[in-house]
């Protein structure tokens, strides 16, 4: 079983700063793992759907989904759904199982209601210079909630993933000079060039 307890520090580090959103993804990827029975993702391995949208509050909750399931932008197994929604679908690909994990929509309700929303957040003020006083309770009330009282956890069921093949070949920009992934090449004249420098000659045209 993972426990979302054991992430909470390095998942702060991490994020860099204390909020309630960042440990609720904790919360919700761990649920989901452990409904799958999966480990973390040191590769490959998971897939993490999240429905996150840009332009939100609690947008932190992708970073406690990247700690702790092991999906990352950087591995390139995450994706964002822009649903403005906070579910997250995790698949493992080794057997296509999935899981829908939500957190209920009374619990967000409730930290939305609460002073570390009202007096801060929603007046601007960064969740980093928030009294540690009115954030640190919200923290262990999402750490410590049974899951039943807070996440809405689905079924199991099967997912069809695209197979992701990596690119290990590239080229050299031949206006600007920088290396750039083969597959995102455009030819220009009789040059080989990226993408930005592509468009930036269609825009001079």
């Amino acid at each position: 079983m993972i426990d979302p307890k054991a992430y909470v520090e390095a998942g702060q580090t991490f994020h860099g700063h204390k909020c309630p959103a960042m440990p609720l993804g904790l919360r919700v990827g761990a649920a989901a793992m452990n409904r799958l029975g999966v480990s973390r993702s040191p590769d490959g391995q998971l897939v993490a759907l999240v429905e996150l949208g840009d332009d939100h509050c609690a947008h932190c909750f992708a970073d406690g989904i990247q700690m702790i399931t092991g999906c990352t932008f950087g591995k390139g197994n995450i994706q964002q759904l822009n649903y403005g929604k906070w579910g997250v679908t995790l698949i493992d690909r080794a057997s296509g199982r999935a899981v829908r994990v939500v957190p209920k929509a009374e619990a967000m309700l409730a930290n939305k209601r609460s002073e570390f929303f009202t007096k801060y957040r929603e007046k601007g003020i960064p969740a980093s210079q928030v009294p540690a006083e009115v954030v640190e309770p919200m923290i262990t009330k999402v750490m410590s909630a049974p899951d039943e009282m807070l996440l809405n956890v689905g079924e199991p069921f099967q997912y069809v993933l695209p197979r992701k093949v990596e690119s290990f070949a590239g080229f050299v920009c031949e206006l600007c000079g920088e290396m750039t992934v083969e597959g995102y090449g455009r030819p220009l004249g009789d040059k080989k060039v990226c993408l930005p420098c592509y468009d930036r000659a269609a825009q001079e045209r």
